[in-house]
């Protein structure tokens, strides 16, 4: 899935204006712009449009994180340099302090169906027997999911 897909929706779904997603990077100790901000939300076709790169998108979950379940003691977590759907969904089930059996309710608000074992493979080491990669659909139903659970509405606004 697109990157600045990932964030139209999130900034959507937590219904959260310029200045509290530039608190969002300044809590991973980044700053951003408004300018920045805005080219990153344009809509694709946009002639001003520009791609955020992953290292932006992963301060951005990181700092999502310490929003929402708080920052942990020590230094800031480094950014990863590459992001995978399965990082994204990790860092989002993080934030959003989801167990299991959450997901799998917030898939289920989408008619979009795993089981534990398929969900958690999604979780494991990449270099574990067991894992599989995230697909672009199963994160895009998770996020429509989360939609729906905080917005109330499946209609997909990005």
């Amino acid at each position: 899935m697109r990157i600045n897909d990932c964030l139209r929706r999130l900034r959507y779904i937590l219904d959260f204006d310029d200045s509290e997603m530039i608190a969002v990077f300044a809590e991973a100790e980044q700053k951003v712009t408004r300018s920045q901000l805005s080219v990153w939300l344009k809509k694709d076709e946009d002639p001003d449009y520009e791609e955020c790169s992953d290292v932006m998108f992963a301060t951005f979950l990181n700092g999502l994180i310490n929003v929402i379940r708080g920052k942990k003691d020590g230094p800031q977590v480094e950014p990863e340099k590459r992001l995978s759907n399965n990082i994204i969904f990790r860092k989002l089930k993080i934030a959003f302090d989801l167990q299991a059996e959450d997901i799998l309710t917030v898939l289920s608000l989408v008619d979009f169906s795993l089981s534990k074992h398929e969900l958690s493979a999604f979780f494991r080491r990449s270099d574990h027997k067991h894992y599989r990669e995230c697909k672009d659909q199963v994160l895009r139903n998770f996020l429509n999911g989360l939609q729906i659970e905080y917005r109330g509405d499946s209609q997909i606004d990005t």
